[in-house]
């Protein structure tokens, strides 16, 4: 059996890294690659569809070609600038030699100007079987990446709030439009949401509806992703073994659908309310370019991108909790990845957050948008006795989002669709 995974890049944003880790778990039971447009991973199965300095430049004018449109014309304001793709231009890699050997075609993420609609119609016609995993709900929308409170995609979309000048028949109506169009004319598409609570929003919308939607999560590398001596790495980062360290990141810490704001508010009430809050520490990793952490409740060191994955082991292993106040996600891979490592986990109630995270059992899951709750859910956490949070965590990720565990669900699936 020969796999192709397909997703943009090969590092990157969350999707990026669950397909890596997807083709890396399958790796030793079935041929699979993954072929990507910008390849950093030196493997050899990870296949760049770009092999020549005019490939480079019209991937980068495709995505201009997406991108500058939408800024110039549609965009609400930059806060949505990447909330919403149109997927108008892309590369036609139906004839690329990886696809032609491929028994299944699995796609993940594949926006900003990596392939267009044209570009999946091309490649649905070849009749091969087709998986695509819902990384986020843009497959059954017009155009956005989360949609929301928004319900227009269980309808038809239009009137969307991320354009500047929303009305019955725009961008997002098109959008809805075409995609129709698109699923009307390939209905032998297996979709696959990486938690319940995505599979129930794609099986809700007008699109999807009809086809045949499975859960299945994100896999982990469970021997690298693992508990460290709390001590021992403390001491090797300069930072003092009975301080309480909070640790949040993100891939742009200051993406309002993070949630910071939130968080910040937290850490207010969590000092003015409760007297052991003296010895907090704040830990922050992630591209920031607004947020002043002088500004925060307590002392706050700002690590920025973190490029190795050794060094995000260590970093989840110093703190005694992560928080995460997204305030829309899938299945987060950080808070699998601190959970791994035996660190529990602190989120508001939404999106898979509540299928990952058992409430007071291997974390908290705190009241949707509640400042006072988040606090209250950090406080209890820094503050119960004994280690079994940190054993169910790492439980927890043992269980359910191994790779083996992971691989075993889609091999069978793979399996399936080739009867």
């Amino acid at each position: 059996m020969k796999v192709s995974l397909i997703n943009t890049a090969d590092n990157g944003g969350g999707a990026a890294v669950a397909c890596k880790r997807l083709f890396k778990a399958l790796q030793a039971k079935v041929q699979a690659n993954m072929l990507v447009q910008y390849k950093s991973d030196a493997h050899h199965a990870i296949i760049s569809v770009l092999k020549h300095k005019l490939d480079f430049i019209m991937a980068k004018l495709n995505f201009l070609r997406e991108r500058i449109p939408f800024i110039a014309f549609y965009e609400n304001n930059k806060a949505v600038r990447f909330a919403f793709s149109t997927a108008n231009t892309g590369i036609d890699i139906s004839k690329n030699r990886v696809i032609a050997q491929s028994d299944i075609l699995h796609f993940h993420w594949i926006n900003q100007g990596f392939l267009s609609l044209a570009s999946l119609q091309k490649l649905m016609d070849l009749n091969k079987p087709i998986v695509f995993t819902l990384h986020d709900m843009w497959a059954f929308t017009g155009g956005c990446h989360y949609a929301g409170s928004c319900t227009y995609f269980m309808q038809q979309c239009g009137n969307c709030k991320f354009l500047v000048r929303p009305f019955g028949d725009d961008l997002s109506k098109k959008g809805w439009l075409l995609k129709q169009k698109l699923y009307s004319r390939n209905t032998n598409i297996t979709f696959v949401a990486c938690s319940d609570w995505m599979a129930q929003q794609a099986r809700k919308s007008s699109l999807l509806y009809n086809f045949n939607i499975h859960t299945i999560p994100n896999p982990i590398d469970i021997k690298l992703y693992k508990p460290l001596d709390k001590n021992s790495i403390r001491k090797k980062w300069g930072l003092t073994a009975d301080a309480k360290i909070i640790l949040f990141g993100a891939a742009n810490i200051n993406d309002k659908r993070k949630g910071v704001a939130y968080l910040i508010e937290a850490l207010e009430i969590l000092k003015a309310k409760y007297t052991s809050a003296h010895s907090i520490q704040i830990i922050l990793f992630g591209k920031n370019k607004m947020l002043d952490t002088s500004t925060l409740a307590f002392p706050a060191q700002n690590l920025s991108t973190i490029n190795s994955e050794q060094q995000l082991v260590e970093i989840y292993n110093l703190a005694d909790v992560f928080v995460l106040p997204s305030l829309e996600d899938n299945l987060p891979n950080m808070v699998m990845e601190a959970m791994a490592c035996g660190t529990p986990v602190v989120a508001f109630n939404q999106g898979g957050i509540p299928e990952m995270i058992n409430h007071k059992q291997n974390g908290y899951v705190a009241q949707y948008q509640s400042s006072n709750d988040f606090a209250q859910g950090i406080h209890w956490v820094l503050n119960l006795e004994g280690d079994s949070l940190q054993k169910n965590a790492r439980e927890k990720v043992l269980n359910t989002y191994s790779e083996e565990i992971i691989a075993q669900q889609y091999i069978a699936l793979y399996q399936s669709l080739l009867k």
